[in-house]
């Protein structure tokens, strides 16, 4: 069975950091990554890394947000610094093999001004 079991969310001031983690089991991944949905959005992609660590960003988190990866432990992180009240959102994590995208349960961002 595929799990992607996500934490460390929350409520956190503007300007302040959040760290998450995102766990998987049940499948050999290949590239993961980090998503969010703010209300009234579509899904967007905020993150990815690759298994060889490469990493790419949407323009808006550049310089902030850091995703990284622990292969032997089948987990990827999100570190946010410099949070925006715009940054609230949902938070989801990704897994990519196979051409198959798998999707945790999301986990709640809340930035407040």
């Amino acid at each position: 069975q595929v799990q992607l079991v996500e934490s460390g969310g929350g409520l956190v001031q503007a300007g302040g950091s959040l760290r998450l983690s995102c766990v998987t089991s049940g499948i050999s991944v290949g590239a993961m990554g980090w998503y969010r949905q703010a209300p009234g959005k579509q899904r967007e992609l905020v993150a990815t890394i690759t298994r060889g660590m490469t990493t790419n960003y949407t323009e808006s988190v550049k310089g902030r947000f850091t995703i990284s990866r622990d292969n032997a432990k089948k987990t990827v992180y999100l570190q946010m610094n410099s949070l925006r009240p715009e940054d609230s959102a949902v938070y989801f994590c990704a897994a990519f093999t196979f051409g198959i995208t798998y999707w945790g349960q999301g986990t709640q961002v809340t930035v407040s001004s």
